[in-house]
């Protein structure tokens, strides 16, 4: 589960799991059992992407194969990555039918994390045809977090009731959600 970039956070754990990044020595999966999303970043392309997380995570230069072939200064290095980096990072490019079901949720008039990033996910996963449960609000501020005092219906009731049918385990609470995180 992760809001804004946290959100980034969390749909990576979920497309980029099969990717081998640390020793696994017992080949312990490392794919989410589902994932939660609120108001996330998803895309680092130049057109939808939310500049300050792109900036924190990649730098504030993207540098193609051409450019390090010229020679970049080491500090520009630090500063920038590659762009088949930006690619990576673009999380809606890295989804495939192994990408774990996704609960997604947005707010229509989020200024700072364009719904955008939401809906180019949502269509990745159905293109991939992974189950995907969305859930928007028509007005909201981002940062809403678990209650969006714009609206009367809140994400969180909703998420649980998806978290329930499709998981088909008894009625949720924060109690017992820790059992999904242990299930194997």
């Amino acid at each position: 589960m992760g809001s804004s970039a946290g959100g980034h956070l969390a749909s990576t754990a979920g497309t980029h799991f099969d990717k081998q990044v640390i020793e696994n020595p017992n080949h312990t999966s490392l794919r989410p059992d589902f994932m939660i999303l609120n108001y996330p970043v998803i895309t680092f392309t130049d057109s939808l992407t939310h500049q300050g997380s792109r900036q924190n995570l990649i730098g504030t230069k993207v540098f193609t194969s051409d450019d390090y072939k010229k020679g970049i200064p080491t500090k520009a290095k630090e500063l920038g990555m590659l762009e088949v980096d930006v690619i990576n990072f673009s999380n809606e490019l890295q989804v495939t039918p192994k990408t774990p079901p996704t609960f997604i949720t947005s707010a229509l008039t989020d200024k700072a994390v364009p719904v955008g990033n939401s809906l180019v996910f949502i269509t990745a996963l159905q293109q991939n045809k992974v189950p995907v449960e969305i859930f928007f609000y028509e007005k909201g501020e981002h940062g809403y977090g678990m209650n969006n005092p714009e609206a009367n219906e809140q994400w969180m009731d909703a998420c649980l009731k998806w978290i329930k049918k499709y998981f088909d385990q008894p009625p949720m609470d924060f109690a017992n959600l820790k059992q999904l995180s242990t299930r194997q």
